[in-house]
Parts: structure tokens; sequence; C-alpha cells
């Protein structure tokens, strides 16, 4: 048979991008898996992506696409046709579950640990573990008409699994050498166990972890969300009395009225307000609780991301805050307004622990002279 030489040109180029190529980046991750050294993060990327775009060509010519029509089960077809693999009024549900799980991946590849908030952290990690397992679903359900073409759709999802469990590993590795560095004081007594465990599961070989990986990766997302705390070199400075970096609770101050929430930590019954540690504020000593640490450390983010809108807030809060205050005159009124402000207080810290990478740090010098020094 005689081929033209753009017919053996074509045939070269597509040898190359659709066989050779993804088979060295599977060479490349399977070796990487098993390696110290952690893979670049460009050829993950690259991984991914060119997989992924050879996964749809294959799909779009190889299974069976002549044969299926946009059909649900419960419609009439000709013998020859196929229905839809998916029903039409879940299926984008799948699809968008796959493409986000993509995009966690690749924020898991491309961002170091450090780098993520806790929430964007945690929400990458689970939307990988979720993509993987749709995907299986998705390979199980189209093998009824499977044919050899159908390998390279197979061969992409063995290389996705290899890469999110090197991320992931190096997720919690990462994770547990910072918290060992930072000598992190968690916020929760569970952190502590679920600290033990990960630090085993990080010094695990590639063989052992693989084999406990969605579970491993379940207890990532718990430590990353529980785990938070401010670091030991802060905590060192703020978890004492009477200097200059703040302190524990001493008892209440004289004066503490002139913003409503210091009113509420001074004020309140100390089981129901939970008052943490004196504070400074106006050259004034004050006592803060949680509550009031999170609405400060949130007030800080918006005033270090977006300036304008914080000066709108202040000036919201100016006008009608400080009246409030006026009227919290006793431990029950200041026990009220701390329950109706908890589930504000619960969206103040969800922002900060989606938009900051530490949290916990932001919150812990809140108040203290501390916070001038970290700026």
């Amino acid at each position: 048979m005689y081929y033209a030489p753009d017919d053996i040109t074509f045939i070269c180029v597509i040898g190359i991008f659709c066989v050779l190529i993804p088979l060295y980046l599977t060479v490349r991750n399977v070796m990487c898996l098993f390696a110290k050294k952690t893979a670049s993060a460009a050829a993950d990327i690259i991984s991914i992506l060119w997989g992924l775009f050879l996964s749809i060509i294959v799909a779009l010519l190889f299974f069976n696409l002549s044969s299926l029509v946009d059909s649900d089960y419960d419609d009439q077809i000709y013998p020859h046709e196929l229905h839809r693999p998916l029903h039409s009024e879940y299926g984008n549900i799948i699809i968008w579950i796959l493409i986000f799980a993509v995009i966690a991946l690749l924020v898991l590849c491309i961002f170091k640990p450090e780098k993520l908030s806790p929430i964007i952290s945690a929400v990458s990690i689970a939307l990988t573990i979720m993509g993987i397992a749709v995907f299986a679903f998705i390979l199980i359900q189209l093998a009824a008409n499977f044919n050899a073409f159908h390998m390279l759709v197979y061969f992409y999802f063995f290389n996705i699994i290899m890469i999110a469990v090197r991320r992931i590993r190096f997720h919690i590795t990462e994770h547990v050498r910072l918290i060992n560095e930072r000598k992190t004081v968690f916020r929760f007594g569970i952190a502590n166990k679920l600290y033990k465990i990960m630090s085993k599961v990080s010094g695990m070989t590639a063989f052992s972890f693989l084999l406990i990986f969605p579970i491993a990766a379940v207890f990532e997302i718990i430590f990353i969300l529980l785990g938070q705390g401010p670091d030991g070199f802060i905590k060192a400075f703020t978890m004492t009395a009477d200097w200059t970096f703040s302190t524990q609770t001493p008892p209440p101050p004289i004066e503490y009225e002139g913003h409503y929430l210091c009113t509420v930590a001074a004020g309140g019954h100390e089981k129901v307000v939970k008052p943490v540690r004196f504070g400074r504020r106006l050259r004034s000593r004050i006592v803060v609780n949680r509550q009031l640490l999170a609405a400060n450390a949130f007030e800080d983010l918006i005033k270090e991301k977006l300036p304008r809108f914080h000066c709108a807030v202040r000036r919201f809060y100016d006008k009608y805050g400080y009246p409030v205050s006026r009227h919290i005159t006793t431990p029950l009124r200041a026990d009220i307004v701390y329950i109706l402000m908890k589930p504000i207080e619960f969206i103040f810290v969800f922002v900060l622990y989606l938009c900051d990478n530490h949290p916990e740090n932001r919150i812990a010098v809140q108040y203290s002279d501390y916070k001038k020094e970290s700026h």
C-alpha cells in the first residue's frame, strides 16, 4: 500500500501527539508517584489538559456516537441506535462536577498549600475526589459499548488518579510540615488527634498511601478546617498579661463603652460571651471575645482587599454601632446581642477562611500591638 508524503507526515504527527506524548506523560507520572522529589506543576498541568483534550476527541470519534441519539430511555429508537448514556435532566450535573473537579486538581497543582486559604484548599481536595468517583462511574457506564480506542480514556483516568494521589499526598506532607515549623496552636482538641494521624500518613510510602488515598483525603479535608490556629510565634506574645502584645483574660476593664461589640464582650455573662483576653483599643484596655476578634479581623481583611467598600462599611458602623452600644446596659442585653450576632460571626469567619491563607493568625492579633508590628 502506497502512502503519500503528506499522509506519512499526518500519521507521524498523530502518532506523536496521540500516542508518544501520552505514553511519555504516563511513564513520567508513574515514576513521579514513587519519587521523593515533587513533580513539576507544569508537567502535571500538561498531563491534565492534554489528556482531557484527547479524551474528548476519542469520545466524539469512537464512543459509538454515530449511533447515539439525543433520547432518554423512555423514547423509542431504531435497533442500531443507542439512548443517551446520561439522562438529559441530570446529566448536566455530572458534566459540571467533572469540570469543577478538573479546575480543583489544577488548583492543587498550581498553588502550594501555604498559598491556599483553608476553604479553597478543602474544597479543591473534595471536588478532586468527587470528580474521580464520577469519572469512574462514567467509564463503567460506557463500558457496555467498549472498543480498543476507549483505552485512551481509561489511560487518562489512570493518569488523573496518579496526579491526584501525588498532589494530595504533597498537600498533606506540606500541611504537617508547616504546622511543625510554625508550632500552630490548635483551637479544637480533635485537631491534635487528626494531626497525629496525618503525621503518620505523610510518612507513608507511595504504595501504602495509594491504598488509603480516599480515606486520607477525607481526613485531610477535616484537618484543614479544624486544624486551624494561630502560630506558636504569635501565641508566645499574645498569651501573656499586661505587656505590649496583648494577653489572656484578666478582670474586666472599667471602661468599655463606645463600641457595641466591645460592650458585649465585656458586659455579658462570661459563660455566654466567652471573653478570651485583654485587648487594646484607642489606648484603652478592653476585654475581647472570639466574636469581637472575628469581626475586627473581617474588617481588617476588607480594608486590605476592598478599601473603598471598607470605608462605606466603617461609616455605616460608626453611624449605627455606637448608638446601639448605649442601650447595652445590662449583662442580659449584652448576652442577647451576642446571640443575635452569632450568625454574622459565622459569616465573618467563613469569609476569612475563604480569602485569607492564615485566618487564625489574623484573628489572633486583633486588638493587640502585635497587629501593628505584623503589617
